[in-house]
């Protein structure tokens, strides 16, 4: 039962638990009736959202999409600020980020399917490496912008987030960045099919 009440371990099941609720999914089904899930790419995340919602709403579409980053986002960032404003230390914060973005990717109430993992991801490094993911934010921005390939974009704005946080942040206060390699694995993981998509000249761009 100690195990139960210790605070570290309830912060580590509601980290789960809270980053494996699938917003995209949820949003998609309520406001625009369609299954994500079963069209598009099946991802959960806000670019098939964007994409599925699109062929019926486009004005809609739009916002779901905003949304579906909003809260995915907010999944892990709400959870860190509660627990930071329990004076948890730093080596627990990142576990609770990592499991966030876990959650995301491996959801319990989906099978362990799920997103990406960008928007989570993005959610927890705000919080805990906030200078490097502003300048990741610049560099996904601007790609997007000029490339509209939405997973490219994603995996150099992550890659810019990590080389920044390297010499900004090294170390994360917990005596490595294994955290953030961890997370940053399970992202560029989720975005294989992507990149093999990428490779082949066969990505679509979002318009």
């Amino acid at each position: 039962m100690d195990f139960l009440t210790n605070s570290n371990v309830l912060f580590y099941i509601i980290a789960y638990l809270v980053g494996s609720i699938p917003f995209g999914l949820i949003l998609a089904k309520l406001f625009a009736n369609v299954n994500v899930k079963e069209s598009g790419s099946g991802s959960i995340g806000a670019t098939n959202v964007l994409r599925v919602v699109k062929q019926t709403n486009p004005k809609l579409a739009k916002k779901l999409g905003i949304a579906t980053v909003l809260l995915d986002a907010l999944k892990g960032t709400v959870v860190l600020i509660v627990a930071m404003i329990f004076n948890t230390p730093a080596e627990t914060l990142w576990a609770i980020a990592v499991l966030s973005v876990l959650g995301h990717c491996y959801s319990i109430y989906l099978s362990l399917e799920g997103g990406k993992g960008v928007a989570t991801g993005l959610g927890v490094f705000i919080v805990l490496i906030p200078i490097p993911t502003l300048i990741g934010a610049i560099v996904w921005g601007f790609c997007a912008k000029i490339l509209k390939v939405s997973s490219l974009s994603s995996l150099l704005g992550l890659t810019a987030v990590i080389l920044s946080a390297i010499l900004f942040n090294n170390g994360l206060e917990v005596g490595s960045n294994a955290p953030m390699y961890i997370i940053a694995f399970i992202i560029y993981y989720k975005h294989i099919p992507n990149i093999i998509r990428l490779i082949k000249g066969e990505e679509k761009k979002v318009i």
